[in-house]
């Protein structure tokens, strides 16, 4: 044991020092970051305001159009099309939209006039906001009035519980719906790294040959251990600074951007009380999202992705190294012979997907539950709640089938390990493999 954890201090220390990792665990956050925060600004100072004339011969909108960031309706008299066209054309106004006295509000179409081509997303906000008052004309003309258009369109006609009576709102599955999809997204690009970095170091050893020197200290399966230690000891370091550095940054964001909560301060006040009804609107949103955090069972999602985490990378990085233990100088060999391992990495992905629409599906129960899938598809499914829609009895099977997927992988690699870690200038097919690992003595 104590040799385990002399190799295990060596690796942890031989990486931790360099400044591949204090660059990669300082600076991937910071460049995240960076694009987050650059995608967040220009998103809030998106800069460019449309300004859509609106000449309402019908009196169709009474002279009333609520504004937002994006667009903004300036409503004129006695316009004809020609000197919107001609106004349109100089640059004073963006587009134009001219509402005959004859036109018929049940069959009638609203036909936007642009000086130059919208985008997808503008001509979508232009065409809600008119399709939106359009509707509610519409049904206004039906001799409905105002307060019961407002209470039918406020008034929700389906919500969602389960037999235990607990609510399944909308939020909260999109809440678990995302945190899933990333935690298990987490989970699968860690054992790719983590993985290929384990196999990388025992060819490193393998081919400059200093395994030879090792192994003359310590036994094989002490080598191999002490290597998959010491690198997840690495993973998991980087992994906790990247949590803190991103969540502090985070923090810091309304700090940095002062204008991004508070941005609608500065919008001019409008008919209809724009900027008040931002704010609202802004704050309604922030409330949404704090009470659909408060409804995810954030301490049970960290302490399984600890668990998963672990247990996936000391089951794929036993593999690993056996495969590293297995090549010689050329890369290829250990492409082909990665496969068979990568492949159950890449089915758990593709059955995650389907967990995370319907996390109680045959296939989503079996992905969690096989220990070559399971740190991915259980954490998908996860998120969703437990026990409903996981129960206890499947958490607790699926860790323990991860544990024992653990030792049966690390008593397999290790009898490969000590047969390829010593064998030289010879190509190493699984079928050979399969033979070191079974071989007796």
């Amino acid at each position: 044991m104590n040799k385990i954890l002399l190799i295990t201090k060596r690796e942890f220390l031989t990486r931790v020092q360099k400044k591949t990792f204090l660059l990669t665990t300082i600076l991937l956050p910071l460049i995240i970051f960076g694009f987050y925060a650059l995608i967040i600004y220009y998103s809030v100072s998106s800069g460019t305001t449309l300004n859509i004339a609106v000449a309402d011969n019908a009196n169709i909108f009474n002279g009333r159009i609520e504004n937002t960031d994006e667009v903004h309706f300036i409503f004129t008299s006695n316009e004809a099309p020609a000197s919107l066209k001609s106004k349109t054309e100089s640059g004073e106004y963006d587009g134009y939209v001219y509402v005959p006295s004859s036109f018929d509000l049940n069959t009638d179409s609203i036909q936007v006039i642009s000086g130059k081509s919208l985008g997808l997303i503008q001509r979508g906000k232009i065409e809600d906001i008119f399709n939106d008052k359009l509707r509610e004309n519409r049904l206004l003309s039906l001799h409905i009035t105002k307060a019961q258009l407002d209470s039918i369109q406020k008034n929700k006609g389906v919500s969602f519980s389960t037999a235990e009576g607990n609510s399944d709102s909308v939020r909260k599955a999109g809440f678990s719906y995302g945190v899933g999809y990333i935690s298990g997204f987490l989970i699968y690009i860690i054992l790719f790294i983590y993985g290929t970095m384990v196999m990388r170091g025992v060819m490193e050893e393998k081919v400059n040959r200093i395994a030879e020197v090792i192994v003359s200290s310590v036994k094989p399966f002490q080598l191999m251990m002490g290597k998959i230690f010491g690198i997840g000891a690495v993973g998991l370091v980087q992994f906790i600074i990247w949590v803190i550095l991103v969540n502090g940054l985070f923090i810091l964001l309304p700090v940095i951007f002062p204008g991004l909560m508070g941005h609608t301060q500065d919008l001019p006040v409008q008919p209809g009380g724009l900027a008040a009804a931002q704010a609202a609107q802004n704050s309604n949103a922030m409330q949404e999202f704090t009470q659909g955090l408060s409804e995810v069972n954030f301490p049970l999602i960290i302490g399984c992705f600890i668990f998963y985490f672990l247990g996936g990378y000391l089951l794929y990085s036993a593999l690993f190294a056996a495969v590293g233990s297995s090549v010689n100088e050329d890369p290829q060999d250990a492409q082909s012979l990665m496969l068979p391992i990568t492949m159950p990495i890449i089915f758990s992905i593709v059955i995650m997907t389907k967990a995370v629409n319907d996390p109680s599906s045959g296939i989503a129960v079996f992905g969690s539950l096989f220990p070559l899938t399971s740190p991915v598809v259980m954490m998908a499914r996860i998120a969703h709640g437990v026990p409903d829609p996981v129960p206890y009895w499947e958490l607790i099977s699926s860790m323990l089938f991860l544990i024992l997927g653990f030792l049966a992988s690390t008593w397999l690699a290790a009898k490969i390990y000590r047969t390829g870690i010593l064998l030289y200038g010879k190509k190493v097919t699984w079928k050979e493999m399969w033979k070191w690992a079974f071989k007796r003595g």
